[in-house]
């Protein structure tokens, strides 16, 4: 497998300071610019984000590539006249009457739901606008060659398909050229990679748009790959002690009551369903299944801690302006598992869903990882004390493993401290992907109960985690990190087979249907195709391992092989092939 382009670390905005301010500056000299040049658009939000900023827009005529150009080249002119950023702190009546001088509507809306105190930022005696800040002290500080406008999207006001369509502009700031250069680079690396478009060209799943937005249709060799994942998912877990449950897709509104999803989810969840007068949620979450599992009879503290793990189907509603191929959809299958467990066991637990975290994480490919610690909010659930030890056994257990990690003091879930895991791919960008979640809240909504030594009834602790996330995301960033070149091991197609004539296709079909047997994936172009053809469909379709067949090989029982990126290894005998790709599939290794 050729080696992936070596990963490119470039910082987020909420990881500096720095970042945050050139940002957010770069956002109003670009809205500054587009006012200056389109009169008639009114501006409303305009933050920073990951990689960039943003602004959104309302004008009535679409912004253009040539009008980005324009716009980019204003704010040239803007930055080398070196405006101080001024802070303002004005009345909610100063701020109003300052807003409809400008006749800004939007800025009277974002205005109501500003608390004091309110700030204006002004750029030189030009240009203002309401917002928190931070920014530069002056204009100046940006670097124009770190700067570049990127892209025009439509975006509904506030998110709300009912509200005006906007124009959002995209940008991105640096601090240094090289730094863009490299984002660029990453960002044209990730339009190669788009699982989006890999998986249309390499036959592996659809979103039918029929059926319905945000729901995948697996193809046969999504599914086949899908089927391979969840085999190896089963086994490991297994060989780790837990239990595997299959649970119901829907159950009584009640139970969601009970667990606190209607008042925590319910934007989340789609509507309740009718049965016989009867009110049905389809499940956003496996967890009360789990617990009801648990609790359908009484346990003794000999027998915890019991691992429950499934690989559940969940739905959520979510906007169709928010879904994103398989990176956010409706309906998806969690590789969820829950634990209960006494309060001593809780390190010991945590510890060993690290180990398996970075086993199955590290056999398909991700050895980079980024650690969050989060820890008791201002508003919880439970008892300090209990609190403390869970925080504490997150801590030990990641220091018994070696590793890293960054505190988020007060981000924890309101029934408890989490570990969140953002996994590094080949071109350095992160995922979050596993999380581990200690939960003191569930077990007591559901009267969970364990016989403890002494005979008293105890609450277990319970332990929510999930590796993958979801099957579906995580096949999405499969998908991108590799771009769509999989190890041979995971290939939907690991061998195909390529007759250089119709007198030799039998011969091949016997040998693929025998191979098959064995459980190798392996197929037989049969389009006819010119041999140099055959080799091109071959590496188009990215499969690793190709052999040719010809008058030669049937007589010589042998085939000529190629690898996609060893190039052609010569004509070996039949049996050597077949024992050579079988334990290379095993040994997870390249052919």
């Amino acid at each position: 497998m050729a080696k992936p382009t070596p990963p490119v670390h470039l910082p987020r905005t909420s990881e500096s300071e720095k970042l945050k301010r050139i940002r957010h500056t770069a956002s109003h000299v670009m809205a500054m610019a587009v006012q200056k040049l389109f009169p008639k658009a009114k501006v409303t939000l305009g933050p920073w984000i990951e990689d960039g900023f943003y602004y959104d827009f309302d004008h009535p005529e679409p912004f253009t590539e040539a009008d980005l150009k324009a716009i980019y080249k204003e704010m040239v002119n803007i930055i080398k006249r070196k405006l101080p950023v001024i802070r303002e702190e004005v009345t909610r009546e100063e701020a109003m009457r300052r807003i409809q001088a400008l006749n800004e509507p939007y800025k009277l809306e974002i205005l109501a739901g500003i608390q004091e105190p309110i700030t204006i930022y002004h750029l030189g005696d030009e240009w203002w606008d309401l917002c928190a800040g931070p920014h530069l002290e002056n204009v100046g500080e940006l670097n124009p060659d770190a700067i570049a406008l990127e892209s025009v999207a439509g975006a509904y006001w506030r998110g709300d398909e009912r509200n005006p369509m906007l124009q959002r502009i995209y940008g991105t700031a640096w601090e240094t050229p090289e730094q863009l250069q490299a984002y660029l680079h990453q960002k044209q690396e990730a339009l190669r990679r788009d699982h989006r478009r890999l998986g249309q060209e390499l036959d592996l799943f659809s979103i039918q748009e029929q059926a319905g937005g945000g729901l995948v249709f697996w193809h046969p060799k999504g599914a086949r790959m899908r089927l391979l994942i969840e085999n190896y998912w089963r086994e490991a877990h297994l060989r780790a002690g837990y239990e595997l449950l299959y649970t119901p897709h829907l159950a009584h509104l009640d139970l969601w009551q009970t667990s606190g999803h209607l008042d925590f989810y319910r934007e989340s969840m789609f509507e309740a369903i009718a049965v016989e007068s009867q009110a049905y949620q389809l499940k956003p979450m496996n967890c009360p299944f789990h617990v009801l599992t648990y609790q359908t009879r009484l346990h003794s503290y000999r027998e915890l801690p019991i691992r429950y793990a499934e690989l559940g189907t969940v739905y959520r509603y979510e906007r169709s302006g928010t879904l994103h191929g398989l990176m956010r959809v409706r309906g998806f299958t969690q590789d969820d598992a829950h634990i209960f467990c006494l309060p001593e066991q809780v390190a010991t637990e945590i510890l060993g869903v690290l180990h398996l975290t970075e086993q199955i994480l590290s056999d398909f490919g991700f050895r980079d990882y980024e650690v969050h610690l989060s820890t008791r909010p201002d508003k919880y659930v439970g008892d300090d004390q209990v609190w403390e030890l869970a925080t504490q056994a997150l801590k030990d257990a990641l220091q018994t493993k070696g590793w890293d990690y960054q505190e988020d003091v007060g981000g924890g879930a309101f029934y408890g401290p989490k570990i969140d895991l953002k996994i590094r791919d080949a071109i350095g960008r992160l995922w979050q992907c596993s999380t581990i979640q200690v939960d003191f809240n569930l077990p007591q909504r559901f009267g969970l109960e364990y016989v403890a030594a002494d005979g008293s009834r105890q609450v277990p602790i319970m332990i929510h985690r999930a590796i993958f996330g979801s099957l579906e995301r995580f096949f999405g960033i499969l998908i991108e990190n590799y771009a769509g070149d999989f190890p041979l091991w995971l290939a939907p197609v690991q061998l195909r087979f390529l007759p250089v004539g119709e007198q030799y296709l039998g011969y091949a079909q016997s040998l693929a249907s025998d191979w098959q047997k064995l459980g190798l994936r392996v197929e037989v172009d049969t389009s006819g195709e010119r041999l140099g053809k055959l080799i091109r469909n071959a590496e188009t379709a990215k499969i690793p391992v190709m052999a040719i067949v010809g008058a030669k090989e049937v007589a010589n029982q042998t085939l000529s092989v190629r690898t996609r990126h060893g190039g052609d290894l010569g004509s070996l005998p039949v049996a050597e092939v077949q024992a050579r790709l079988q334990q290379a599939v095993q040994q997870r290794q390249d052919f």
